[in-house]
């Protein structure tokens, strides 16, 4: 049975994103959360970013403010490299089903990752685009961003600009710096449209590569933490280094190889791999030179 429905797959490809319930069992999302309270607990231990990556670079990154009395672990990087749990989801949960419904039937996993905004947490994330991050030889990617905890208006939601994904691809790049957002005026010309994804745990949200969003703090007593894993179609190749390069990167999940490549086009200057633990740095102007 198809995971979709006609109405679903209309509103994805009209907005560039659709939110979906029920997109993990129970005992997934039970998995990944108790996952992810073990390593808040263990960030509490550590002062500065910590663990390592396939790329040398820090796996768990830290909100500047992190103590051991409020914690504010905000990423961590490519969790299916060190968790069965959040491996066994990224290959099996019935949210891949969907993604290869919509851009498959063959499609291949780029990158995974936590992002949470824990109770008090200042973390933000300015309004951009992915694909500019991440340019492929086709635009048929899609992010899942799965609900680990409930999605409120108040606890830092995902903001997005529906239908975005069909229009321009817009410069990250300000003033010779990459920055990974947009500049205040695209913000400004599409705020009026700008609407929140929000829903239970569980839950996921597909947005295309080039749908603009961004999310505000978390201003609740309630922890966001979602895991975010992106697929593409099987006959896309990368254009640029992978910013966050795991093992499990180019993994087949669905389909079979075609042995073929597919090309769009569309114009755009190349983005910067972060030296830093994240984007979160370049967006702070922190990263290092």
């Amino acid at each position: 049975m198809p995971v979709l429905d006609a109405d679903q797959h209309a509103q994805f490809w009209r907005d560039g994103v659709l939110v979906m319930e029920d997109a993990v069992t129970p005992e997934q999302l039970a998995s990944l959360r108790c996952v992810f309270s073990g390593w808040v607990d263990e960030s509490r231990a550590h002062t500065d970013d910590y663990g390592e990556c396939l790329d040398g670079r820090p796996r768990f990154d830290l909100q500047p403010g992190h103590s051991a009395d409020r914690p504010a672990l905000r990423r961590v990087q490519s969790p299916e490299e060190v968790s069965a749990e959040y491996l066994e989801v990224m290959r099996n949960a019935r949210f891949v089903d969907a993604i290869a419904e919509l851009i498959g039937p063959a499609i291949k996993f780029h990158h995974g990752k936590v992002n949470s905004k824990l109770p008090g947490s200042a973390t933000s994330v300015k309004f951009h685009q992915d694909f500019p991050f991440q340019p492929m030889s086709n635009d048929d990617l899609i992010t899942a961003l799965l609900f680990v905890d409930d999605v409120t208006l108040e606890n830092g939601p995902l903001e997005v600009v529906p239908g975005s994904h069909t229009g321009p691809l817009y410069s990250l790049w300000h003033d010779g710096v990459f920055t990974g957002a947009v500049s205040d005026a695209v913000v400004d010309e599409h705020r009026d449209r700008i609407v929140p994804c929000t829903g239970k745990a569980g839950s996921v949200c597909f947005m295309h590569s080039s749908l603009l969003h961004g999310s505000a703090p978390n201003r609740s007593d309630k922890a966001r933490t979602l895991y975010i894993a992106t697929y593409y179609s099987e006959d896309a190749i990368e254009l640029s280094p992978n910013a966050l390069p795991s093992r499990h990167t180019h993994e087949l999940v669905r389909g079979e190889p075609s042995g073929r490549v597919r090309c769009s086009s569309y114009d755009m200057a190349l983005p910067v791999v972060p030296k830093g633990t994240s984007f979160f740095a370049q967006q702070e102007g922190s990263d290092p030179k």
